[in-house]
C-alpha cells in the first residue's frame, strides 16, 4: 500500500492505482481533469507507484482550464466529422473572450443553425456517453501515415520535422488526433458547451473559468474580429497558416522571402495609418496595447510615415512616467502591479501634456529599468504648429489617462500581436503566448529579468491588461497587427536557454516545460534578414530606432 497526500486528504492506496480511481476518492464541485506531482502534469490515465503528494486540477485552475478547451476541441472535431463527413477540414482560427471561432474549410459547406444544432447535438451524445479519450503512442513514421489517414494532412506535414522516434495520439471513438497539451481522459468530464453560428463559422463556447456553471460571454469585437479574419485570409494566401507550412517555406530556402513580404505587410499597413492620421488633423496621436506588442518600434516606424506625409512626430512613451518601483502599487496578491494605470504619475503625464500642447518648453524623464527610478537628464521638449505628439504605452486608450484632452485632438490606435499561424488545424497558438516569449526574451536581453521571474509576473500581466486594456481595444480609430509570421523562428534561440534554466522545482517550471514543447515544433532562423526597422528588433536587439 501506498500513503499519498490527494488536494490535502490522507489516503492509502495500492500501488498501480490510477489518478482516476484516486481522484473518484475526493470530492469536488467539477470533475478533476488532471493531476499535478513533483511539479509534472499528468493525465488521469496514468498509475501511482510510490508516496506522493497529489493536487487534482479542475476547470478553474489554469493549467485544467487549457485541457478543458483542449478536449472539447476533439469532441467538436469528431462531432464535425461525424455529422458532414470524415474528410471534413474544421480549423480553430483565433479566440473571442477565451472562446474559439472556428470554420469549416469546404467549398461545398454552407453552414446554417440546423447544422450547427446537428453538430451540438453530436457533442452532447458524446458527452453523455462518457466515451475515453484514450492516448496512443506509435512509431513515427506509423503516425505521420495515420495522420494522412485520418485527413489530417497539416499534423502529418508539422509531425515530419519531430526528431523523436515515436508520437502519441488520442483516440477518440474512430477518429484519432494529435494535442499539444494534456487531455481530460473521458469525455463526461467535459460537462458544459454551446455552439453560436459566427460571420462564416462558429464559435465553441466554453463555461467561464471563474464560473463554471455559466458560460464565457461572446462579445462582439467587431474590429479585432475583421483583423485576425484578414490576417487569416492573408496567411492562407501565402500558404504559411501552419508552423508545418512554415518549416517546408524555410526548409526549401525562402525565409528570407517569407520575412521580406511579413515585413512589406507591416510597413504597408503602417502608411495606411499614417495617411489617416494626416487626413484627420488630429495632434495627439494615442498607441495602446498589451505587454510585449511591439509599441515602442511601431511608434517609431509611424512617425517615419508621418514624415513622408509633412508631419513632425514627437514620440513620448508612457513608460518613462512609472513612479518609481519602490511605490509601485500592489496587486491582490502583494506583488507589483506594473500593469496597474496608477503605475503612472498620471498628474505628472497630464501636467507635461497639457503644457506641451499650450507651446510650453518641457523636461522630459526617462525611467531606468534597471534601478526602478525615473531620470532627467536634460532632454527638452517644445511643440510648434506642425507638430504630433505620438504616445505610446498600454494605456494609452483609456480616457482616464487623458481625460483633460479633448477628444477632437486624439487618434486612437490599438496594437497587438494577434498571431495568424497556427501550430495545426485544431492547435492554435494563443496571441498571449507569443507575446510572453517576446517578453521573455526582452527582459533577459535588456532589463534584467531571468525567464523564471517574467513567468512569475505574467498572471498579473495578464489580469492587468484584462482590466486596463482589452476593455477599451474596440473603441480604436485603427488596429494594428504586430505579429509576424516567422518571429517564433528567430525568438526560439534566444528563449529556448532561459526557459531551459529554470528548475524543476521551481513554480515556473510548468510553464517554461509547456513553451519549450511549443518552440520546439519551430525550425529556427538566423536574425541576419531580420531588418533593422522591424519591430522584432525591439526584442532581440540590433534595432535602428534604438538610441
Amino acid at each position: 500500500m501506498l500513503d499519498i497526500v490527494a488536494n490535502g486528504i490522507n489516503l492509502q492506496v495500492s500501488k498501480g492505482t490510477t489518478l482516476a480511481e484516486i481522484a473518484s476518492m475526493i470530492e469536488d464541485s467539477h470533475p478533476f481533469l488532471v493531476a499535478k506531482i513533483d511539479n509534472i502534469i499528468l493525465e488521469l490515465h496514468r498509475t501511482v507507484d510510490r508516496n506522493c503528494v497529489i493536487t487534482f486540477l479542475d476547470l478553474t485552475s489554469e493549467i485544467g482550464y487549457r485541457v478543458y478547451q483542449r478536449s472539447l476541441v476533439f469532441v467538436m472535431i469528431l462531432a464535425v466529422r461525424e455529422i458532414l463527413g470524415r474528410e471534413m477540414r474544421v480549423v480553430v482560427e483565433h479566440s473571442i473572450n477565451k472562446n474559439y471561432y472556428c470554420e469549416i474549410l469546404e467549398d461545398d459547406i454552407v453552414l446554417t443553425n440546423e447544422i450547427l444544432t446537428r453538430i451540438n447535438n453530436k457533442m452532447q451524445e458524446i458527452l453523455d456517453a462518457d466515451m475515453p479519450i484514450i492516448k496512443e503512442s506509435f512509431f513515427l513514421e506509423d503516425g505521420i501515415n495515420l495522420a494522412k489517414d485520418m485527413h489530417l494532412q497539416d499534423k502529418a506535414q508539422l509531425l515530419a520535422y519531430r526528431t523523436t522516434t515515436s508520437v502519441n495520439f488520442y483516440r477518440l471513438d474512430w477518429f484519432y488526433d494529435y494535442f499539444y497539451g494534456p487531455m481530460a481522459n473521458r469525455t463526461g468530464a467535459l460537462a458544459k458547451f454551446d455552439l453560436m453560428l459566427k460571420n462564416d463559422g462558429f464559435v465553441l463556447i466554453f463555461p467561464n473559468r471563474q464560473q463554471p456553471n455559466e458560460f464565457s460571454e461572446v462579445k462582439s469585437l467587431a474590429k479585432i474580429s475583421q483583423i485576425f479574419r484578414e490576417s487569416n485570409a492573408w496567411a492562407r494566401i501565402l500558404k504559411i497558416d501552419t508552423v508545418g507550412a512554415l518549416n517546408d517555406k524555410i526548409c526549401q530556402g525562402q525565409a528570407g522571402e517569407v520575412i521580406r513580404v511579413n515585413e512589406a505587410l507591416h510597413e504597408k499597413n503602417v502608411a495606411k495609418l499614417a495617411d489617416k492620421v494626416h487626413e484627420t488633423g488630429k495632434n495627439v496621436v494615442l498607441i495602446a496595447g498589451p505587454s510585449s506588442s511591439g509599441k515602442t518600434t511601431f511608434s517609431h516606424r509611424l512617425a517615419v510615415q508621418l514624415r513622408v506625409n509633412g508631419l513632425k512626430p514627437h514620440i513620448i512613451s508612457l513608460d518613462d512616467y512609472y513612479v518609481n518601483r519602490d511605490i509601485t502599487p500592489l496587486d491582490s496578491f502583494g506583488k507589483p502591479d506594473f500593469e496597474s494605470l496608477y503605475a503612472i504619475d498620471i498628474a505628472k503625464f497630464n501636467e507635461d501634456l497639457n503644457g506641451l500642447l499650450a507651446g510650453e518648453t518641457i523636461s522630459m524623464p526617462k525611467f531606468n529599468f534597471l534601478t526602478g527610478t525615473r531620470e532627467y537628464k536634460g532632454h527638452f521638449l517644445k511643440m510648434e504648429a506642425s507638430d504630433v505628439l505620438v504616445i505610446e504605452g498600454i494605456h494609452g486608450l483609456n480616457p482616464e489617462l487623458t481625460r483633460e484632452i479633448s477628444d477632437n485632438t486624439k487618434f486612437k490606435i490599438f496594437i497587438s500581436a494577434l498571431t495568424q499561424l497556427n501550430l495545426d488545424d485544431h492547435n492554435r497558438i494563443p496571441a498571449a503566448d507569443t507575446r510572453m516569449i517576446r517578453r521573455i526574451v526582452r527582459d533577459s536581453q535588456f532589463r534584467g529579468f531571468d525567464a523564471k521571474r517574467t513567468i512569475g509576473m505574467w498572471p498579473s500581466v495578464v489580469r492587468g491588461e484584462g482590466e486596463n486594456i482589452f476593455p477599451f481595444q474596440d473603441e480604436a480609430d485603427f488596429i494594428f497587427n504586430s505579429a509576424l509570421v516567422y518571429e517564433m523562428c528567430i525568438l526560439k534561440p534566444y528563449a529556448m536557454p532561459q526557459l531551459f534554466a529554470i528548475n524543476r522545482n521551481d513554480p515556473a517550471y510548468i510553464e517554461a516545460s509547456r513553451l519549450l514543447k511549443f518552440l520546439d515544433c519551430f525550425m529556427a532562423i538566423v536574425e541576419k534578414e531580420v531588418p533593422s526597422n522591424s519591430l522584432l528588433r525591439e526584442f532581440i536587439g540590433g534595432s535602428c530606432f534604438k538610441a
